[in-house]
Protein backbone atom coordinates (compact mmCIF):
# COMPACT_ATOMS: atom_id res chain seq x y z
CA UNK A 1 0.00 0.00 0.00
CA UNK A 2 1.12 3.54 -1.04
CA UNK A 3 1.07 6.86 1.70
CA UNK A 4 3.58 8.27 -0.33
CA UNK A 5 2.06 12.56 0.56
CA UNK A 6 2.72 13.98 -2.59
CA UNK A 7 1.12 11.27 -4.25
CA UNK A 8 -1.71 11.51 -1.64
CA UNK A 9 -1.98 15.53 -2.35
CA UNK A 10 -1.78 15.43 -6.27
CA UNK A 11 -4.77 12.74 -6.29
CA UNK A 12 -6.74 14.66 -3.81
CA UNK A 13 -6.30 17.36 -6.03
CA UNK A 14 -6.91 15.81 -9.12
CA UNK A 15 -10.01 14.61 -7.91
CA UNK A 16 -11.17 17.99 -6.59
CA UNK A 17 -10.61 19.34 -10.27
CA UNK A 18 -12.14 16.19 -12.01
CA UNK A 19 -15.61 16.69 -9.52
CA UNK A 20 -15.44 20.21 -10.82
CA UNK A 21 -16.33 19.14 -14.28
CA UNK A 22 -20.02 20.07 -14.43
CA UNK A 23 -21.47 17.35 -16.93
CA UNK A 24 -25.44 18.99 -17.23
CA UNK A 25 -23.88 22.32 -17.79
CA UNK A 26 -21.53 20.63 -20.81
CA UNK A 27 -24.61 18.04 -21.67
CA UNK A 28 -26.97 21.61 -22.36
CA UNK A 29 -24.63 23.35 -23.66
CA UNK A 30 -23.61 20.63 -26.40
CA UNK A 31 -27.60 19.63 -26.56
CA UNK A 32 -28.28 23.18 -26.99
CA UNK A 33 -30.69 23.18 -24.26
CA UNK A 34 -31.09 25.76 -21.21
CA UNK A 35 -28.15 26.34 -18.51
CA UNK A 36 -30.04 23.95 -16.09
CA UNK A 37 -28.40 27.02 -13.18
CA UNK A 38 -31.20 29.24 -15.10
CA UNK A 39 -34.14 26.85 -15.39
CA UNK A 40 -36.25 24.20 -13.56
CA UNK A 41 -34.77 24.09 -9.85
CA UNK A 42 -31.87 26.08 -11.03
CA UNK A 43 -29.45 22.94 -9.67
CA UNK A 44 -26.88 21.78 -12.40
CA UNK A 45 -27.82 17.89 -11.96
CA UNK A 46 -29.34 14.98 -13.78
CA UNK A 47 -32.89 15.29 -12.42
CA UNK A 48 -33.02 18.91 -13.34
CA UNK A 49 -32.06 18.47 -16.88
CA UNK A 50 -34.38 15.69 -17.23
CA UNK A 51 -36.54 18.32 -16.42
CA UNK A 52 -35.51 20.54 -19.01
CA UNK A 53 -33.76 18.10 -21.35
CA UNK A 54 -35.57 14.93 -21.45
CA UNK A 55 -34.16 11.24 -20.70
CA UNK A 56 -31.22 11.15 -23.14
CA UNK A 57 -30.04 14.03 -21.82
CA UNK A 58 -30.27 13.27 -18.41
CA UNK A 59 -28.96 9.97 -18.68
CA UNK A 60 -25.82 11.07 -20.48
CA UNK A 61 -25.78 13.72 -17.37
CA UNK A 62 -25.79 11.19 -14.69
CA UNK A 63 -23.43 8.93 -16.42
CA UNK A 64 -20.72 12.09 -16.50
CA UNK A 65 -21.67 12.80 -12.63
CA UNK A 66 -20.90 9.31 -12.09
CA UNK A 67 -17.74 8.92 -13.40
CA UNK A 68 -16.38 12.09 -12.55
CA UNK A 69 -16.67 10.45 -9.02
CA UNK A 70 -15.46 6.79 -10.14
CA UNK A 71 -12.49 7.35 -12.24
CA UNK A 72 -10.08 9.21 -9.51
CA UNK A 73 -10.92 6.47 -6.74
CA UNK A 74 -9.91 4.13 -9.50
CA UNK A 75 -6.76 5.75 -10.41
CA UNK A 76 -6.50 5.34 -6.64
CA UNK A 77 -7.24 2.28 -6.12
CA UNK A 78 -4.97 0.71 -9.12
CA UNK A 79 -2.05 2.95 -7.73
CA UNK A 80 -2.82 0.69 -4.83
CA UNK A 81 -3.08 3.78 -2.26
CA UNK A 82 -3.90 3.15 1.33
CA UNK A 83 -7.74 3.86 2.78
CA UNK A 84 -6.99 7.05 3.94
CA UNK A 85 -5.79 8.51 0.54
CA UNK A 86 -9.02 6.99 -1.19
CA UNK A 87 -11.32 8.30 1.65
CA UNK A 88 -9.68 11.33 0.46
CA UNK A 89 -9.36 11.40 -3.27
CA UNK A 90 -13.32 9.99 -2.80
CA UNK A 91 -14.17 13.10 -0.76
CA UNK A 92 -12.43 15.94 -2.92
CA UNK A 93 -14.14 14.25 -6.32
CA UNK A 94 -17.26 14.97 -4.61
CA UNK A 95 -16.65 17.65 -2.81
CA UNK A 96 -15.64 18.92 -6.50
CA UNK A 97 -19.30 18.20 -7.71
CA UNK A 98 -20.98 20.35 -4.92
CA UNK A 99 -17.95 23.06 -5.31
CA UNK A 100 -16.85 23.51 -8.51
CA UNK A 101 -14.04 25.77 -8.81
CA UNK A 102 -15.11 25.86 -12.75
CA UNK A 103 -18.26 27.52 -12.04
CA UNK A 104 -18.59 29.54 -9.06
CA UNK A 105 -18.47 27.27 -6.40
CA UNK A 106 -22.16 26.27 -7.08
CA UNK A 107 -22.77 22.99 -7.64
CA UNK A 108 -25.19 20.02 -7.78
CA UNK A 109 -26.56 18.00 -5.23
CA UNK A 110 -24.02 15.13 -5.71
CA UNK A 111 -26.61 12.18 -5.63
CA UNK A 112 -24.82 10.54 -8.97
CA UNK A 113 -21.42 12.17 -8.13
CA UNK A 114 -21.74 9.93 -4.84
CA UNK A 115 -22.48 6.64 -6.14
CA UNK A 116 -19.44 7.35 -8.59
CA UNK A 117 -16.94 7.50 -5.59
CA UNK A 118 -18.46 4.67 -3.91
CA UNK A 119 -18.74 2.72 -6.47
CA UNK A 120 -14.75 2.84 -7.02
CA UNK A 121 -14.17 2.54 -3.32
CA UNK A 122 -16.82 -1.15 -2.71
CA UNK A 123 -19.10 -1.55 -5.25
CA UNK A 124 -21.35 -3.69 -3.16
CA UNK A 125 -22.01 -1.06 -1.21
CA UNK A 126 -22.59 1.44 -3.90
CA UNK A 127 -24.81 -1.69 -5.21
CA UNK A 128 -27.12 -1.66 -1.91
CA UNK A 129 -27.19 2.13 -2.52
CA UNK A 130 -29.04 1.92 -6.00
CA UNK A 131 -31.26 -0.81 -4.49
CA UNK A 132 -32.26 1.51 -1.86
CA UNK A 133 -32.97 4.43 -4.31
CA UNK A 134 -34.78 2.59 -6.35
CA UNK A 135 -37.21 0.73 -4.14
CA UNK A 136 -37.66 4.22 -2.25
CA UNK A 137 -38.26 5.85 -5.80
CA UNK A 138 -40.71 2.49 -6.32
CA UNK A 139 -42.66 3.04 -3.77
CA UNK A 140 -43.25 7.04 -3.14
CA UNK A 141 -42.14 8.39 -6.74
CA UNK A 142 -39.93 10.97 -4.72
CA UNK A 143 -36.33 11.24 -6.22
CA UNK A 144 -35.15 13.30 -2.78
CA UNK A 145 -36.60 11.33 -1.10
CA UNK A 146 -35.46 8.06 -2.05
CA UNK A 147 -31.77 10.18 -2.30
CA UNK A 148 -32.09 10.83 1.25
CA UNK A 149 -32.83 7.16 2.47
CA UNK A 150 -29.65 6.25 0.16
CA UNK A 151 -27.77 8.73 1.69
CA UNK A 152 -28.48 8.24 5.42
CA UNK A 153 -27.82 3.82 4.91
CA UNK A 154 -24.59 4.42 3.50
CA UNK A 155 -22.71 4.42 6.52
CA UNK A 156 -24.39 1.16 7.78
CA UNK A 157 -23.50 -0.08 4.49
CA UNK A 158 -20.08 0.79 4.13
CA UNK A 159 -19.82 -0.56 8.12
CA UNK A 160 -21.58 -4.02 6.92
CA UNK A 161 -19.60 -4.60 4.01
CA UNK A 162 -16.28 -3.19 4.38
CA UNK A 163 -15.86 -2.88 8.19
CA UNK A 164 -13.46 -0.02 7.12
CA UNK A 165 -13.07 2.76 10.19
CA UNK A 166 -12.15 4.80 7.25
CA UNK A 167 -14.80 4.69 5.24
CA UNK A 168 -17.00 4.51 7.47
CA UNK A 169 -16.45 8.03 8.62
CA UNK A 170 -15.94 9.48 5.08
CA UNK A 171 -19.55 8.29 4.20
CA UNK A 172 -20.90 9.92 7.52
CA UNK A 173 -19.11 13.11 6.50
CA UNK A 174 -20.32 12.20 2.72
CA UNK A 175 -24.02 11.83 3.77
CA UNK A 176 -24.20 14.93 6.23
CA UNK A 177 -23.27 16.65 3.00
CA UNK A 178 -25.53 15.51 0.73
CA UNK A 179 -28.38 15.73 2.98
CA UNK A 180 -27.66 19.07 3.92
CA UNK A 181 -27.44 19.62 -0.03
CA UNK A 182 -31.22 18.37 0.12
CA UNK A 183 -32.42 20.76 2.83
CA UNK A 184 -34.64 22.55 0.19
CA UNK A 185 -35.85 19.09 -0.58
CA UNK A 186 -36.73 18.48 2.76
CA UNK A 187 -38.55 21.35 3.58
CA UNK A 188 -40.70 20.61 0.50
CA UNK A 189 -41.27 16.61 1.91
CA UNK A 190 -42.31 18.45 5.44
CA UNK A 191 -44.39 20.61 3.72
CA UNK A 192 -46.01 18.56 1.45
CA UNK A 193 -45.37 20.17 -1.90
CA UNK A 194 -42.15 18.43 -3.26
CA UNK A 195 -42.84 16.67 -6.45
Amino acid sequence: MLSDPILTIVLTLMAYLFGSISAAIIVCKVMGLPDPRTQGSNNPGATNVLRIGGKKAAAVTLFGDMLKGFLPVLIAVLLNSDELTLALVAMAAFLGHLYPIFFGFKGGKGVATAIGVILGLSWPVALAMILTWLLVAYGLKISSMSALVAAALAPFYFWWLTGSDVFIIMSVLLSTLLIWRHRSNIRRLLDGTET
